[in-house]
């Protein structure tokens, strides 16, 4: 072995997303002297950093930010407490010995010595492949999650008539997305009975923008040649076959795809992990070790969660235990076992969410978004309500019913085309929204600019300033 292309780190993590900043520095504070965190993408933070809508941080921060917030701020503590980040490296293997080779630009081909992994590689969205959906192969076949990418860190439109199978979050918060900037979503398909997605984001996001949910309906045939010119889409039965009758076209120029995500595995099988067939990810203990001992391995590579304040809690528990192991301590049982509990218990508070309007609901019905409990409130005439199980939840059924807001996340194109996420620093009247959209879009940044810096005052006059979400020095 080449002594000049190895290193040596009491932690290595794989995977500079939140489950692997936040490992590294639980790692950090937990004792290990030296810790390396190996990310493919130039900077960190991971899927985070096209996530530019708010709804992160509730939990681990007691607010809500947006994506590029929450991953800015995890960034900042990696950097105080001198973790080494080898950015635009990709790990190409790892041995049950702990030896994990990687290459990049810079360095080439080398090798790292750990004293323990974590691995926090995250996850992966399913393509048509999985599908097995008849039709041709045009061009306008997208994942949801590469949709988001093209619009909020290229700056591209994937089309104009839009049509989501999948009512997963990141399939509801595309469908607000593209309709901000100016985009027709035609239908969210969903195949089962209820939304897969976070009530929050079935009510912001389609109920908002009146974005039909197709609920037990699937596409079952792809139209187009050199770009798709429409879907149709049928009812299923209760064993998810379609209904033969119930077939529908709509035209349309691309079709979004939200139909689940698997965890990125591919390092944890070379390591010889133990996979869970159920979830995909490997199997691991109250400490998050997998069953080769001195390997662990956290959030969404383990099994995918619905908040990243969950992910960042997991990677704690990981980054804690890899320390240990490395200085040869003893785990800890009880850490580990309280984080779990505390959120498996907030997870399973999610239930399926009935799409209130048309005949389904009525103008003073309103879902509560203040809570993963997601209550049905009632507003009647003289303002009471009922169906709340607290007073936060009083005032948002109220305030919905009154007068809505919202907070508008977006990005604004910077010089040398850099899409830079920004957000009004208080919610905005809802019907203001396209209006403060479109002034956004007839500006230009220039950079440098820091996290939180006022960019536009008083948008649309309602008394909202525009602020960046993310700095760019």
């Amino acid at each position: 072995m080449d002594a000049a292309n190895t290193m040596r780190a009491d932690v290595v993590v794989i995977g500079g997303g939140p489950a692997g900043m936040s490992a590294a520095i639980a790692a950090k504070e937990a004792g290990a002297e030296e810790v390396a965190i190996i990310e493919r993408e130039p900077r960190l933070s991971g899927i985070l950093q096209q996530c530019i809508h708010n709804g992160f941080g509730l939990h681990k921060f007691k607010e809500e930010l947006t994506g590029p917030e929450y991953g800015q701020r995890y960034e900042e503590m990696v950097s105080q407490l001198g973790i080494t980040v080898l950015t635009d490296t990709m790990a190409v293997d790892i041995t049950s010995g702990r030896t994990v080779t990687a290459v990049s630009k810079e360095r080439g081909y080398f090798t790292i010595m750990a004293g323990a992994v974590v691995l926090a590689m995250g996850c992966r969205e399913k393509s048509r492949g999985a599908l097995n959906i008849p039709g041709t192969r045009p061009a306008g076949v997208f994942t949801a999650g590469t949709a988001q990418k093209l619009v909020n860190i290229k700056g591209y439109m994937p089309g104009k008539k839009i049509v989501i199978l999948g009512s997963g979050d990141i399939g509801l918060i595309m469908a607000r997305r593209m309709t901000l900037e100016g985009a027709e979503v035609k239908a969210v398909c969903e195949i089962m009975e209820d939304s897969g997605g976070l009530t929050r984001n079935i009510v912001q996001c389609l109920r908002d923008f009146d974005i039909p949910l197709m609920l037990r309906h699937t596409v079952v045939e792809i139209h187009g040649k050199k770009r798709v010119e429409g879907v149709t889409v049928a009812r299923v039965d209760e064993n998810l076959k379609p209904v033969p009758g119930t077939e529908e076209y709509i035209e349309c120029d691309t079709l979004m795809l939200s139909v689940g995500l698997i965890p990125e595995n591919e390092l944890s099988k070379k390591a010889g992990v133990e996979i869970d067939p159920k979830t995909r990810g490997p199997v691991v203990d109250e400490n998050r070790q997998t069953k080769i001992s001195g390997i662990f391995a956290c959030g969404n590579v383990v099994k995918v969660h619905e908040l990243v304040d969950f992910v960042s809690d997991e990677g704690e528990t990981a980054g804690r235990a890899a320390a240990l192991y490395a200085q040869g301590k003893p785990l800890s049982s009880e850490d580990g076992k309280s984080r779990q509990g505390s959120s498996v218990k907030q997870q399973e508070q999610k239930k399926g969410v009935r799409y209130l309007s048309g005949e389904n609901g009525n103008d003073n019905t309103v879902i509560c978004t203040i809570c993963p409990m997601g209550c049905e409130i009632t507003v009647d005439a003289e303002l009471k309500t009922t169906g709340n199980t607290c007073k936060r939840g009083e005032r948002f059924a109220v305030q919905e019913v009154t007068a809505p807001e919202r907070t508008l996340t977006t990005t604004m194109c910077a010089q040398g085309g850099i899409m830079v996420p920004v957000k009004t620093d208080r919610p905005v009247p809802r019907e203001k929204l396209y209006e403060c959209m479109k002034e956004i879009n007839c500006r230009t940044l220039i950079l440098p600019i820091e996290a939180g810096n006022i960019i536009i005052e008083n948008i649309g006059e309602t008394g909202a300033n525009v602020i960046a979400a993310r700095s760019f020095i």
